[in-house]
C-alpha cells in the first residue's frame, strides 16, 4: 500500500524501476548533459519564444516530457510561453496559499499518494463546486499551479500524472460554466502546453459527459467509467484509491500539499522563479 507523502520529493536520483522508465523513454546518463546543450542551443538558433530559463533543472522538463526529442520539447516550450501570454491572469501576481481555499472546499486537489506506476493522481470534484463562490479562472490557477509544483518532483517528470473527474452531482448549472473555451484551456493545461504528461484522464460518476470538447489527442487517453469503480480499477489499483472510488485508503487532508510549500524554501524559490507570489 503507498505511503502518504505530503510533500513532493525533489531528489534529483531517480529510484530504480523508474530510472528503468526513463531510459525506454531515450533518457541517457552519458548523453543527458550534451543532449541539454543541444537544447539550449536549439532554442537559441530558433525565435518562437525567449524562455526566461534555459539552466539545466528547468530544460530537462520539456525533453523528459517529449522523450527527449529537442524539436518536439521545442514545440512545447513555445506552447508553453503562449499559454503563459494568452492567461497570464493564471501565472502573474498569483499566491499558491491564497489558493489553499479551494482545496478546503474539495474541487480540486493532488492526492498524497502515487498510483502503481509512481504517477500522481490529481482529482476533480465538479459535482461539489459552486461557480457562485469559486470561479473557472480560480480553478485554472489551482490547476496550473498544483502542475507547476509537480513538475519540480523528477519522478513526475518521467512517469506523468493522471486526472480523475468526478461529476457526482454535476448538473446543467456547472455545464453553463464550462464553454468551449474553457474547455480548450483545459485541453492546453493537459495536454499541450505544460512540461508533464497526463497519461490517462478518468471520468467517474457522469450523468453526461465533455466528449465533444475534447480534442482527438485527448480522447485517445479518455476513459469512462460511470459508478463502476471495478473499470477505474483495471487502470489504478484500489490500493491507490481513497475509498470513495472504490479502494482502500481513507480520505486525506486536501489542503496539505498546497500547505506544506510555508515549509519549503527550495519549492519557494523554484515557484518564484515561475512568476509566482509567495
Amino acid at each position: 500500500m503507498p505511503s502518504f507523502e505530503y510533500e513532493l520529493n525533489m531528489d534529483p536520483e531517480l529510484p530504480d524501476d523508474i530510472k528503468k522508465v526513463a531510459i525506454e523513454q531515450g533518457e541517457c546518463e552519458e548523453t543527458r548533459i550534451q543532449t541539454i546543450e543541444e537544447f539550449r542551443n536549439y532554442i537559441l538558433e530558433h525565435d518562437k519564444c525567449q524562455p526566461h530559463r534555459t539552466d539545466d533543472e528547468f530544460l530537462i522538463r520539456y525533453l523528459r516530457a517529449r522523450f527527449w526529442n529537442i524539436p518536439q520539447s521545442y514545440k512545447l516550450l513555445c506552447n508553453y510561453y503562449k499559454f503563459r501570454e494568452q492567461n497570464k491572469n493564471f501565472f502573474e501576481k498569483v499566491r499558491p496559499l491564497d489558493l489553499t481555499y479551494i482545496a478546503s472546499k474539495d474541487i480540486v486537489h493532488v492526492t498524497p499518494y502515487r498510483d502503481q506506476c509512481g504517477r500522481r493522481i490529481m482529482i476533480y470534484r465538479f459535482g461539489v463546486w459552486k461557480p457562485s463562490e469559486v470561479t473557472t479562472d480560480d480553478i485554472f490557477r489551482a490547476t496550473v499551479c498544483l502542475m507547476e509544483m509537480g513538475i519540480l518532483e523528477p519522478i513526475t517528470q518521467v512517469v506523468g500524472g493522471i486526472g480523475i473527474f468526478d461529476l457526482q452531482g454535476f448538473s446543467l448549472s456547472h455545464l453553463l460554466h464550462l464553454s468551449p473555451s474553457v474547455a480548450t484551456k483545459m485541453i492546453a493545461v493537459m495536454v499541450t502546453s505544460m512540461p508533464t504528461r497526463v497519461a490517462s484522464i478518468h471520468i467517474v460518476n457522469q450523468n453526461f459527459v465533455f466528449k465533444p470538447f475534447m480534442d482527438a489527442k485527448m480522447r485517445e487517453h479518455l476513459f469512462i467509467h460511470g459508478s463502476d469503480m471495478t473499470s477505474l480499477h483495471k487502470h489504478i489499483r484500489p490500493d491507490c484509491l481513497p475509498k470513495r472510488y472504490g479502494g482502500e485508503l481513507e480520505d486525506f487532508s486536501c489542503t496539505a500539499w498546497i500547505e506544506s510549500i510555508k515549509e519549503n524554501q527550495h519549492i519557494q524559490k523554484e515557484l518564484e522563479k515561475q512568476g509566482y507570489v509567495i
